[in-house]
């Protein structure tokens, strides 16, 4: 287990392969192709917060989504599967990319829910759930969003620091890429309602 919750180098990492995994259901809550591409008006994130699987529907909630979708970002691996990522030597995080209406809900609402909904203080783990898969990160799609987290960032600090509690190990990195996950694990709690959820916050509201 120590060696899941350190992160691997590039030159550490399983290699690739050329196949990436085939996504053939639609979304199971709206209907619609997980596949790009998306309306013009619509705008993505990215975000790590533990298990995927009650991230993603946390997000698929809130009015103003499109979509959401859940996958592998901030590693070396190119096209890794569910059983890579989680000997933690892909560099993986399980992530949800999240296509929204910036009309409806803006970056910065989305970035509350982040803050408020996990656990951004515990390093390589959520809860019981332990490995640097699970480690919390925001993977910016633009500068504009990359200084936002930052500035929010630094505001939810503030409060878990006057509340009592730790640093905060969240990751902020500029997205390269979003692998998808298996078609099992997509809108995984929708299929299978009474599966596990690992979510659980600090108590702590994020301020902006």
């Amino acid at each position: 287990m120590a060696g899941k919750t350190e992160m691997i180098s590039a030159g550490q990492a399983l290699p690739g392969t050329e196949q990436a995994i085939a996504i053939t259901d639609d979304h199971v809550v709206f209907g619609r192709s997980l596949l790009p591409p998306w309306p013009e008006n619509m705008a993505e994130a990215v975000f790590a917060m533990g298990c995927f699987w009650g991230v993603e529907r946390l997000f698929w909630k809130q009015d103003g989504i499109y979509l959401t979708m859940v996958g592998y970002s901030g590693g070396y691996t190119t096209n890794p599967s569910y059983e890579q990522v989680c000997t933690g030597k892909t560099g993986h995080t399980e992530a949800v990319r999240v296509i929204f209406d910036p009309a409806i809900i803006s970056y910065q609402q989305l970035l509350t829910l982040f803050w408020e909904q996990h656990d951004p203080t515990q390093g390589m783990r959520q809860g019981n759930d332990i490995g640097t898969q699970y480690r919390s990160a925001i993977f910016a799609t633009s500068p504009a969003q990359k200084q936002q987290a930052k500035e929010s960032l630094e505001a939810f600090q503030n409060s878990l620091t006057r509340s009592g509690l730790g640093q905060i190990t969240t990751e902020i990195e500029s997205l390269d890429r979003f692998y998808y996950a298996e078609n099992y694990h997509q809108q995984y709690l929708a299929r299978n309602p009474n599966g596990y959820c690992g979510l659980k916050g600090t108590g702590v509201s994020c301020p902006i």
